[in-house]
């Protein structure tokens, strides 16, 4: 196999890193053309250091000059800016592009990556929920690929492979995160220390709080919507607390394929990086003797009403997911900064979506004025729950 060029962008976060991991285990069979991090500036450059890339960009121009600084004597370019950052995903020096920046943040250089015909490794949930449609119907006219790293869709991409027009339904798995066992007193009265403890997963901050609230399950929905093309009445939520098998197929004999494995990133980051090879990778086995139970329950939609706003979301279409997307973001962050309380997330990001002006077929320009409005009403709705 010709040795692959990856660009990770949002190296520094939590799936960044790990790409990273497993491109170091692999030198035969990848290299890293460029680096992106936001304002993590101190890791972006020891990244840099080891992996000596053509370029890097540090999004927050505050910190271009000490990115620079230790840098110049190298052989890498620097750069600052979003925009720079949507400019170097298009260098003839990258094959794969990792999207693993936070948020909406994500979507611009995604669409530049698959306007360049760049392999796309698609970690940034929020680029299909806010514009899927967008974003699809791109990747078809550039005939560009797009494999998601998602654990849940990358074990929905492998169990296809072969059957890609066989699926009846799609049994997306959810270990139930941090609350799964408690009671609606208790999540709405969660602290973000309680939130920020998922069962299974190391994960950011943002992505965390979302596996707590379950929106992270809701965007999931959405993302396997656009991903699979299938309608979202074919994709059936099942609690999975053990988090071994990480998503399953219903074929349309009846026979169910599934994709197992101990709960590890680094396994579908390498797949996405790696496809259509599987190349090797030390990670625990499984070893079913060990395995007593697997257990799976259906989702409860009043312990985690942000479940059924981003399935209301996605069958009324449009610009509404994108709405929910931006005030869901803003609310998270209220959440973290201790300006609102856990149980108002839903109900914020509810008022936003009752005041959004509904655009059945919207254009890239009014997906970024949907994303901005709402974030801004978002902002003014957090103090009606202070």
């Amino acid at each position: 196999m010709i040795k692959r060029r990856v660009a990770v962008l949002g190296s520094t976060g939590s799936i960044g890193c790990q790409a990273l991991e497993v491109i170091s285990m692999h030198p035969e069979l990848f290299e890293v053309s460029a680096l992106t991090a936001n304002s993590n500036s101190k890791k972006l450059v020891k990244q840099a250091k080891e992996f000596n890339p053509q370029c890097v960009v540090i999004a927050d121009e505050s910190h271009y000059e000490e990115v620079y600084s230790a840098l110049k004597y190298l052989d890498i370019k620097v750069y600052t800016g979003e925009k720079s950052i949507a400019e170097i995903v298009k260098s003839d020096e990258t094959d794969i592009v990792l999207t693993a920046m936070v948020g909406f943040s994500g979507l611009k250089p995604t669409i530049e990556a698959i306007k360049a015909r760049k392999t796309i490794a698609l970690a940034n949930k929020e680029t299909l929920v806010a514009a899927g449609q967008i974003i699809t119907t791109l990747a078809d006219e550039y005939n560009t690929p797009i494999i998601p790293v998602d654990s849940e869709h990358s074990a929905i991409f492998q169990c296809l492979q072969g059957h890609p027009e066989d699926i009846e339904k799609i049994l997306l798995t959810s270990s139930g995160g941090p609350f799964f066992s408690k009671n609606i007193e208790e999540i709405a009265n969660a602290t973000v220390e309680q939130a920020l403890k998922h069962p299974k997963w190391a994960m950011g901050a943002k992505i965390t709080i979302d596996s707590a609230s379950m929106m992270n399950k809701g965007f999931e929905l959405i993302e396997a919507k656009w991903l699979f093309k299938v309608d979202p009445c074919d994709i059936e939520i099942v609690v999975h607390p053990q988090s071994i098998i990480h998503s399953m197929v219903q074929f349309k004999d009846g026979a169910v394929i599934a994709q197992l494995s101990h709960p590890d990133m680094r396994l579908p980051i390498l797949y996405a990086l790696s496809y259509p090879l599987r190349a090797e990778l030390n990670t625990r086995r499984l070893d079913f003797a060990e395995i007593r139970n697997l257990d799976f329950f259906k989702p409860d939609y009043n312990k985690f009403p942000c479940l059924e706003i981003a399935t209301q979301a996605i069958n009324k279409g449009g610009n509404i997911p994108c709405a929910m997307n931006a005030a869901n973001e803003t609310a998270v962050t209220h959440f973290l900064n201790g300006a609102l309380p856990f149980s108002a997330i839903p109900k914020l990001i509810e008022n936003v979506l009752s005041g959004t002006k509904f655009v059945a077929n919207p254009t890239l320009e009014e997906i970024f004025l949907t994303d901005r409005i709402a974030r801004e009403q978002a902002d003014i709705e957090k103090y009606k729950f202070n």
